[in-house]
């Protein structure tokens, strides 16, 4: 976390969640997109400044490990951020795919025979 001030002083991450350690959700993984909703909702109260870089960084859809990479912030911090933004109608977040099907075992064999001649 760099995001200090020019005297070096730095934001402590329970200051940014309001002492809150845990997510109010469990919606949240690594690779869970969120998007920003347009328009945010008039009933929305103020925003936090870290709110605010969020919903910036999430004009176009986003990773929630490279928000947090994007924001020099634990995802920890990020993710409880998120929820805030997610309750209140912000953003969107939609959950990874899941795989379907078995793996194509042929592709695999020339993915690891590929690998061996390197």
């Amino acid at each position: 976390m760099s995001g200090g001030d020019p005297a070096g002083r730095l934001v402590r991450p329970f200051t940014l969640t309001g002492g809150r350690t845990r997510p109010s959700r469990a919606d949240f993984t690594l690779i869970t997109t969120v998007t920003a909703v347009e328009p945010q909702p008039a009933w929305a109260g103020r925003l936090q400044p870290e709110h605010t870089r969020i919903l910036k960084r999430c004009a176009r859809p986003i990773a929630v490990a490279e928000l947090a990479a994007h924001l020099d912030l634990p995802v920890s911090v990020v993710v409880i951020l998120l929820c805030d933004l997610l309750e209140d109608g912000r953003i969107t977040a939609r959950p990874p795919h899941p795989v379907s099907g078995t793996p194509d075992l042929e592709l695999l064999r020339k993915v690891r025979d590929g690998l061996g001649r390197l």
